[in-house]
């Protein structure tokens, strides 16, 4: 092609990046519609793959130059055995952080693979070594003036960058391997009739089965739900990253959640993702979780069947994006017989679908939703602050509704949690 060769090694890769990502918006709508969705998901994860490490190529290239080029002078670095190990390491965590999202397709079993949360751990790595090595070059240019010590300067930056990525890397792999903390929330709702007063609604989300998280971290969630006593207990998306036929094994524990006035699921992304939701919501029928697919229930106590709140959910935002059959975000149809006179409380996966669903029914007294993970790990907690109307917590939208946004309960791929915590949370329903 003109020009191509000229272009720089940066700029052929930035190039085939955005030629990936066009195929993937061309898949989504003019393919859409004469493939299965089996088909369309798996050509969707391929897609994906090449997008993600034609991204992380243009990272790698940087990381490489930093690390190996620079670190050494610009002239030919002898063939020492300290030369030679640090550019094998380094070409490893590049590697590993690389073949990460490969485990999605090959290393997803009943426990987490050894290579898996190694290959994940080096994606983590990779993302703060990247951004500490651009902040710190970036404030280098700002404050000085001159190119006098530029290369002695540039040696500074990488080691404090190492050192600045080390440290966070241990926190990281040290907060996400802790148990959830458990957090209760008093949510005052209107109408809330007396009788309801007290009522514990246990809320789960992005709990992310897959390649790093299997049974027993699930049943550690389970053990922590049951020990609250809940009257409700409700997960809001992403329970999962992979297939009924890969994870029944390791979802069993889900069958051992005891609440009093029952167990309720809503979709998130990642469930549209593997293809597979309509197994999931037998599955998780069959362990006495109700999913909500546009739906609602009557939740109330025994004996109090005139005193009920509506408890509803939606299907995901990306279920209409995929265009996954039989799905779609449908806030009337999911609302469709709950009164005027009852609350109600909606289970939304996304911030974004939260806000749609309150600008559609304001008369919504709660919202919970997840799916920010509370940014899971520095520096993409900037960014999930950016895209998200509602990010982590407790926020009041109106006189009388509110939505709860959880950071999660487990976490996404990489084992790490950097300024955030995988959480539990106790939600308790009071009069106004």
């Amino acid at each position: 092609m003109f020009g191509f060769a000229r272009l720089s090694a940066e700029g052929k890769v930035g190039l085939a990046t955005g030629v990936v990502f066009f195929s993937m918006l061309i898949s989504r709508t003019l393919l859409s519609d004469l493939v299965d969705i089996e088909t369309r998901a798996s050509l969707f994860r391929v897609q994906f793959l090449l997008f993600i490490n034609s991204l992380l190529l243009l990272g790698s290239l940087y990381i490489w130059k930093r690390l190996v080029r620079r670190l050494y002078g610009s002239r030919p670095a002898p063939r020492t055995w300290p030369h030679r190990c640090w550019r094998a390491a380094v070409l490893l965590l590049l590697v590993l952080a690389h073949c990460s999202y490969l485990s999605m397709f090959y290393l997803v079993d009943t426990e987490p693979h050894w290579l898996a949360l190694l290959s994940y751990t080096c994606l983590g790595v990779y993302i703060i070594l990247v951004f500490f090595l651009v902040a710190f070059s970036c404030v280098s240019r700002l404050c000085s003036s001159s190119s006098d010590g530029q290369d002695g300067s540039a040696i500074g930056q990488t080691v404090l960058a190492l050192m600045v990525t080390a440290l966070l890397t241990v926190y990281g792999l040290f907060n996400a391997a802790q148990p959830p903390q458990v957090v209760e929330v008093e949510v005052p709702v209107e109408k809330l009739p007396a009788s309801m007063d007290g009522l514990k609604i246990v809320l789960l989300s992005d709990i992310h089965l897959g390649p790093t998280i299997g049974r027993s971290k699930l049943q550690l969630i389970v053990t922590m739900v049951n020990h609250l006593e809940p009257d409700v207990v409700v997960i809001v998306g992403d329970l999962t990253d992979s297939q009924v036929s890969r994870l029944r094994t390791a979802a069993e524990p889900l069958g051992l959640i005891q609440a009093r006035l029952g167990s309720y699921f809503a979709t998130g992304n990642h469930d549209y993702y593997t293809a597979d939701v309509e197994s999931w919501f037998e599955f998780l029928s069959s362990k006495g979780i109700q999913p909500l697919h546009n739906s609602h229930a009557r939740v109330f106590r025994p004996g109090q069947s005139q005193d009920w709140i509506c408890l509803a959910g939606v299907d995901d935002l990306e279920a209409s994006m995929l265009r996954y059959p039989g799905h779609g975000m449908d806030i009337e149809k999911a609302l469709s017989g709950c009164s005027k006179d009852n609350p109600i409380v909606l289970l939304a996966h996304q911030p974004h679908a939260a806000k749609k669903a309150l600008q559609q029914r304001p008369d919504i007294n709660l919202v919970l939703s997840g799916h920010t993970h509370a940014g899971q790990m520095f520096p993409l907690t900037l960014l999930a602050f950016l895209v998200n109307p509602y990010f982590c917590g407790l926020y009041r939208v109106s006189e009388h509704t509110m939505v709860y946004v959880t950071p999660g309960t487990g976490y996404y791929g990489i084992p790490m949690r950097i300024g955030s915590r995988a959480e539990i949370t106790q939600i308790i329903l009071r009069p106004t």
